[in-house]
């Protein structure tokens, strides 16, 4: 088969203990699945149906990246959160039955260019400048399901510069890695390759040019990036 354009290279994820590579299919990210950062951003904690957004696959960076400060910003932020790699498809499927789905975890940040974000609330219009920007989902090697031992009541924290800005469990999720999937699945047929960013705790703040980000989260790989 011959393309009028060059295909791009697939984005994929480093896989720790290992020379493959976990390739990125699709970026689903969960809004405001812990209580403390739902109420910091204005919102009610109540267990309302999760909500989903999409960053494009090509927006993962590689733990260790140096990476330009994003365009048209004033106000980028960081969110640390737990990533769940999709190992098997499939569509409608039980909370009962999610794990079986799950390749493997990783600690993953959302970058978010608040601004722009508010922006387009403001005006009903959709957050793909605010969220589904270049670079906008750095993730750290994802380590296989079978040796992710308690993800489900897991530390998880975000330095900047050395200083902790985010610090929380996973036990604090609204809604549960199982229960994410099993709605997701409902609107979306998961396919092996997707990630899915669960959310991020309270802590949430502004990043300048020269910062060193780290997200870590309690058995997996942390995942650093520098803005320059």
């Amino acid at each position: 088969m011959s393309y009028v354009v060059d295909p791009i290279e697939t984005p994929s994820v480093a896989v720790k203990g290992s020379d493959k590579r976990f390739p990125v299919r699709r970026i689903f990210c969960v809004g405001r699945n812990y209580a403390e950062h739902t109420r910091e951003m204005g919102g009610d904690p109540s267990r309302e149906a999760p909500f989903f957004f999409t960053k494009p696959a090509d927006a993962v960076v590689e733990s260790g990246t140096r990476m330009a400060f994003p365009k048209l910003t004033k106000d980028l932020h960081h969110e640390v959160e737990l990533v769940v790699a999709i190992g098997k498809g499939g569509e409608n499927i039980k909370k009962e039955e999610a794990k079986a789905h799950i390749y493997g975890y990783a600690v993953g940040i959302d970058l978010t260019r608040r601004d722009l974000q508010q922006a387009a609330k403001e005006k009903g219009r959709p957050w793909d400048s605010g969220k589904a920007f270049d670079q906008s989902a750095p993730c750290g090697a994802i380590t296989p399901a079978a040796g992710a031992a308690n993800i489900e009541q897991a530390k998880i924290w975000l330095t900047v510069n050395g200083v902790i800005r985010q610090s929380a469990t996973t036990a604090d999720l609204i809604w549960s890695i199982e229960e994410i999937i099993e709605t997701l699945s409902q609107s979306f047929r998961l396919a092996p390759g997707d990630l899915i960013y669960t959310g991020t705790p309270a802590g949430v703040g502004p990043l300048v040019a020269g910062d060193v980000v780290v997200g870590s989260l309690e058995g997996l790989s942390s995942v650093e990036v520098t803005l320059i």
